[in-house]
């Protein structure tokens, strides 16, 4: 989920000016809004009670909107409560069916049990809606490596670079699907161009030294 900064505080009530006939129409929605992004605040510092209560108060005054159960979800997957994960990701998927976060969230639940088919097929439905999802993006190269499939990951790992050039972890990532694939001197130049940007990536410089390694055996495999 993207966190953002929230400074704004909000009342237990909508402010009224003036008489009972004029009230500000957007302030509950100002208020969900405020809550939302305060729940999203508190969970990326763990602050999962906090942050819970933030969302269950969103998903009185938004309940037809996805993004606080979609936050409910995301603190039960953090407290292993599985099963309210689920029910939590699957509201916001009533709610919106092309809720792609609520994907990611049911595709994470099912990897955690080991159910790779069902996380894979989820975290495929996620990126089809939202390819600059990183954690679906990640969570489908895991899967991908457990069940060794990796046709599908590795297109979607280059459409990702594609606009995202840069990011190591999903450099390093590609270079080792090319190198399952036999295509090392893609892993290579990809790792190379991995360590140009973070040097101390020492798992980056690891895999560079098993592809060279297999290049020169093929290499001296080709001379005789």
């Amino acid at each position: 989920m993207d966190i953002r900064q929230q400074n704004s505080t909000f009342a237990g009530s909508p402010e009224i000016r003036g008489s009972q006939e004029n009230p500000h129409p957007d302030n509950s929605t100002q208020h969900y809004e405020v809550l939302v992004e305060l729940g999203d605040c508190y969970a990326s510092v763990a602050c999962y009670d906090k942050a819970q209560r933030c969302y269950e108060q969103a998903a009185s005054l938004g309940p037809d909107e996805p993004a606080p159960y979609v936050g409910l979800g995301v603190v039960a997957l953090q407290e292993d409560r599985l099963e309210d994960a689920e029910i939590a990701f699957r509201v916001a998927l009533r709610l919106d069916t092309e809720c792609a976060k609520a994907y990611a969230g049911l595709a994470m639940a099912a990897q955690q049990t080991a159910d790779f088919k069902r996380a894979f097929d989820l975290y495929l439905k996620c990126l089809e809606l939202d390819i600059d999802n990183l954690a679906a993006l990640l969570g489908l190269f895991q899967t991908s490596c457990r069940m060794g499939s990796f046709a599908k990951v590795t297109h979607y790992l280059e459409l990702y670079l594609n606009t995202h050039a840069g990011d190591t972890a999903v450099m390093f990532s590609l270079a080792a699907l090319y190198m399952k694939e036999g295509r090392l001197e893609k892993a290579r130049d990809m790792l190379l161009n991995t360590l140009a940007l973070d040097p101390e990536k020492t798992d980056a410089a690891n895999l560079l030294e098993e592809v060279e390694h297999s290049l020169a055996q093929i290499e001296r495999q080709s001379e005789f």
